[in-house]
C-alpha cells in the first residue's frame, strides 16, 4: 500500500447514519515523501538517546513512575478530567471530595499502564492484553458499565450529540473483530517490512478509527504506542508517552487523524506522529538530565543531617516516587516516630527541598516542588 494515493476505506449506510469501514492494514506500506525518512531518522535518534538515559540513571524506575503519572494525567485531561499533576501523585484522603471521581480515573490509568507493561513479560502485545488493560481502566469509574474489557457490540460515535450529527462514526460493531484481528497481525507480521515507528503510527490511526471499545478508546490507543515500543525493544523502560504532545497540539492531532479518513492523507499523519516522537523523546531526555542534576544536589545536602543522613536519603527516595506527602506518610514509609518525622521534614523545608502547601498548623501537606516542576514542562 502506497501512502500517496491511499484509499482509506468506505462509508457504509446503516440505519439513519453512515459508518466508516477502514481498509485492513496488515500489508506492505511504501511512500515517496522524503520528509518522512528525515523525520524517521530524527525520531529514532531521539528515542535512542532517551533509552540511553533510562539505562544509566540510578533507580530509574522511581522516575519512570513520575513519567507514568504525567502520562495518566495528560491522557485523562484530553478526555475531560481536571486533575492537576500534583493531585495525581497525592493519596486519596488529600483530594477534595468533588475531585475524587477524576482522581480515580487518573489512578486507574496509572494502574493500567503498570499492569500492561508488566504483563508484556508474560504476554505478547495482543488484543487480549488491550482488553485486560481496558478492564482496569474502567474499574469503578464513569464508564464502568460500558463493557469493560470487551470490544463493543453497539455503535459509538465521535463528536456531536448522536449518530445523526456526529463528526465521525467508526465502523459498525459487526466489523470490529475482523479489524482488530488484522491490526494484531500487523503488529507481529515480520514479512511486512515497515519501520517500527511508522508501523505504530499506522496502528494508532487504525485503532482510533476502529474505536473498538464503548469508552476509553483514546487512553488505550495512546497507551498502545508505548506498549508497542516496549514490546519491540525500542524502549527498555516505558519512558515515552505522547499524550502531552497530543494535548498541546490537540486540534492538529484530531485534524491529522481525520485527514486520513476523509482524504487518505497518511503522509501528513505519519509526519505529525514522528514529529511528536522526536519532540517527546528529546523532552524526556532533558528531564532525565535535570533529574540527575537535582538528585546530585539534593543528596549532597543529606551530609548536613549527620546521623539522620541515612533517613534523609530514604525520604528522598520516597519523594522521587511520591513528591507530595504528609508527616504521617513519612512516619509510615520510614518507620520512625512522629517527632522524628516532623524534625526531618523541617530540615527538608530549611533546605528548600519541601514546601508546605496548606498554610495550616495541622494536617499539613508538603511538596517537592523543584522535582515536580521538571515534569510539568
Amino acid at each position: 500500500m502506497k501512502f500517496e494515493g491511499f484509499s482509506p476505506g468506505v462509508w457504509r449506510q446503516q440505519y439513519q447514519y453512515k459508518s466508516f469501514a477502514p481498509v485492513l492494514v496488515n500489508q506492505p506500506w511504501v511512500w515517496e515523501d522524503p520528509r518522512i525518512n528525515t523525520l524517521l531518522e530524527q525520531a529514532t535518534r531521539a528515542l535512542g538517546e532517551l533509552n540511553a538515559f533510562s539505562l544509566i540513571v540510578p533507580d530509574v524506575d522511581l522516575f519512570i513512575e513520575m513519567h507514568i503519572a504525567k502520562e495518566a494525567n495528560q491522557s485523562s485531561r484530553i478526555e475531560g478530567t481536571q486533575t492537576a499533576m500534583d493531585e495525581a501523585v497525592m493519596s486519596e484522603e488529600l483530594i477534595a471530595p468533588e475531585k475524587r471521581d477524576d482522581w480515580h480515573e487518573v489512578r486507574n490509568y496509572i494502574d493500567s499502564i503498570n499492569t500492561a507493561v508488566a504483563e508484556l513479560q508474560n504476554l505478547p502485545l495482543s488484543n487480549r492484553l488491550l482488553r485486560d488493560t481496558h478492564a482496569i481502566l474502567m474499574r469503578g469509574v464513569r464508564g464502568e458499565h460500558k463493557m469493560p474489557g470487551e470490544f463493543r457490540t453497539s455503535q459509538n460515535w465521535i463528536g456531536g450529540s448522536g449518530l445523526k450529527d456526529a463528526a465521525f462514526v467508526p465502523p459498525h460493531p459487526s466489523e470490529v473483530p475482523e479489524l482488530m484481528s488484522d491490526l494484531e497481525k500487523f503488529w507481529h507480521n515480520e514479512a511486512v517490512e515497515v519501520p517500527d515507528l511508522v508501523r505504530i503510527a499506522i496502528s494508532h490511526y487504525q485503532f482510533e478509527t476502529i474505536h473498538p471499545f464503548c469508552d476509553g478508546n483514546g487512553r488505550i490507543g495512546r497507551l498502545l504506542i508505548t506498549l508497542y515500543l516496549v514490546s519491540k525493544g525500542l524502549l527498555y523502560k516505558p519512558a515515552l508517552y505522547l499524550s502531552d504532545f497530543f494535548e498541546r497540539n490537540r486540534a492538529s492531532y484530531y485534524d491529522a487523524l481525520m485527514a486520513v479518513r476523509t482524504s487518505g492523507d497518511m503522509n501528513h499523519w505519519v509526519r505529525f506522529f514522528l514529529t511528536g516522537v522526536a519532540e517527546t523523546a528529546t523532552n524526556g531526555r532533558n528531564t532525565f538530565q535535570k533529574v540527575l542534576g537535582l538528585r546530585t544536589e539534593s543528596e549532597a545536602r543529606m551530609h548536613e543531617l549527620g546521623r539522620r543522613g541515612k533517613k534523609g536519603l530514604e525520604l528522598l527516595r520516597l519523594l522521587y516516587r511520591r513528591p507530595v506527602v504528609t508527616v504521617a506518610d513519612v512516619v509510615a514509609a520510614l518507620s520512625i516516630s512522629a517527632p522524628s518525622a516532623n524534625a526531618l521534614v523541617a530540615e527538608f523545608v530549611r533546605f528548600g527541598l519541601l514546601r508546605e502547601q496548606t498554610g495550616y498548623a495541622r494536617n499539613r501537606v508538603f511538596a517537592f516542588e523543584s522535582y515536580l516542576k521538571l515534569f510539568l514542562v
